[in-house]
């Protein structure tokens, strides 16, 4: 890798300047690290690459084929810049995680986890640069650096289950490949694990929805993906019922056709309009209107009398998102915490949902945002946060419910006339879901009209 693609990764020149006041040579030592492990990770079994990876960077001894790279990291050392020592523990090991995963070598990367988690200072020692190793190992261990490595562990089954948490790890690993300042391996690898674990429970949850009304027996019914129990099933009746004309698609095409002419200003008064169309509840409205127009009013004042583009409707989404889930990229915002206090969880997602379905693009800071909140989240006590659990489940469903690859419909069964006037009449269908990459979970009837199931706002055309 060229010294430009290493500079462009966040590296800066003050390591550089350090190593020619030391008479040491300009270029990144850390060059000589990367090829030693990626040759060794290639070359040899994982046995062998973890013994001399701890040999490296945890021992800090020599062996017979590290002598170069222990060269290397001592320059590292005696630059005295732990920021730069980071990135290179870090990237080293993704480099061994990206192959091992590539050869399916799953339980090299749980053992590589473990050996830095198993890591102490057992020997003291006179050596200055071995005491400063030390430090900031245990720094790195013990940092946000640490706990993103140990999001893979999720896609081999060996992650910690019984936390909340892991149950979302496909949105923790965003903040990882959007971070420009994490070393391309990283950013690679989170990429790929957070798609395969949002495909997997996109199908877990196809499979699941298909065969859970089926006749077949209790042990042939897939595995409930959610923490919702059986009542996933309802409410996945409600998300899907909303089909035919007034779609949550259908409206967001309205929505784009009727404001290609207006000005920014005029836009954002649709905006506001169109989020809480169709919106029942009363509070959810009124708090709504109240506190989000006072922000839209000022957002890119300098912009009002310009038509909208691609580029400030991309702006301009990923500011509601924000105001709508953490403002400070840390914790909630203070519109998520009064919405989901007067209102279900649903009510706010579906107004996430409605941004995502006019831009697209900003899925990716929409789904950057809900991580910063669950990592927020992660450290409170179970039962202090079940609210907030149950609105990361119901964004997590139906997200995956309005995914592009897969379909959900709705069928009525045949039933036989009873006089239970209290079954709902939702519960008279049975829902159906297909993957659109050709993978047919279940035959999917064609839909029945929203209007038959749920009656939602005004039949009219509207307008925003």
């Amino acid at each position: 890798m060229s010294r430009d693609v290493l500079s462009s990764e966040g590296h800066s020149t003050e390591t550089q300047i350090n190593f020619k006041m030391l008479g040491l040579p300009a270029q990144p030592s850390q060059e000589m690290i990367y090829p030693f492990l990626l040759n060794l990770v290639r070359q040899q079994p994982p046995e062998k690459v973890l013994l001399e990876f701890k040999h490296l960077f945890l021992d800090y001894e020599v062996s017979e084929c590290n002598k170069e790279a222990i060269q290397s990291l001592s320059k590292l050392i005696l630059a005295n810049n732990e920021k730069d020592f980071r990135h290179t523990l870090k990237r080293s090991c993704y480099i061994l995680v990206n192959n091992w995963d590539t050869s399916r070598n799953h339980s090299a990367i749980k053992e590589l986890v473990e050996l830095l988690a198993d890591f102490k200072i057992t020997k003291k020692t006179l050596s200055s640069n071995l005491k400063r190793l030390r430090v900031w190992v245990t720094n790195f261990i013990n940092s946000q650096d640490y706990y993103e490595l140990k999001l893979f562990l999720s896609k081999y089954g060996y992650s910690d289950k019984a936390h909340w948490s892991s149950r979302y790890t496909s949105y923790l690993l965003v903040p990882q490949y959007t971070n420009l300042n994490n070393p391309v391996e990283q950013r690679e690898a989170a990429r790929t694990l957070s798609k395969k674990l949002k495909d997997k429970f996109k199908f877990d949850l196809a499979m699941y929805t298909a065969r859970s009304e089926s006749p077949a027996p209790h042990d042939k019914i897939h595995q409930n993906p959610t923490a919702l129990g059986d009542e996933v099933i309802r409410f996945i009746k409600m998300i899907v019922a909303k089909r035919g004309t007034f779609s949550h698609e259908n409206l967001a095409n309205i929505f784009l056709k009727q404001t290609q002419e207006l000005t920014y200003k005029k836009f954002k008064i649709s905006l506001q309009k169109y989020l809480i169309f169709s919106v029942a509840n009363k509070d959810f409205v009124e708090i709504f209107n109240q506190k989000l127009s006072r922000k839209l009013e000022k957002l890119y004042e300098n912009h009002h009398e310009d038509q909208v583009n691609d580029a400030l409707l991309l702006r301009t989404s990923n500011r509601v998102i924000e105001y709508l889930t953490t403002e400070d990229q840390h914790g909630p915002s203070g519109l998520f915490m009064l919405l989901l206090s007067r209102g279900n969880p649903l009510t706010l997602v579906v107004v996430l949902l409605k941004i995502i379905l006019i831009c697209p693009s900003s899925r990716t800071h929409l789904e950057n945002c809900i991580a910063k909140l669950i990592q927020y989240y992660a450290d409170y006590p179970p039962d202090e946060c079940k609210w907030v659990v149950n609105f990361f489940e119901v964004f997590n469903i139906t997200f995956a419910i309005h995914a592009d690859n897969v379909q959900y419909n709705l069928i009525k069964m045949e039933t036989k006339i009873s006089s239970d006037e209290s079954e709902a009449p939702i519960d008279t269908y049975r829902v159906f879901s297909q993957l659109r990459d050709s993978t047919t979970v279940e035959a999917t009837p064609e839909a029945i009209p929203t209007e038959k199931i749920l009656p939602h706002a005004s039949q009219q055309n509207p307008s925003f």
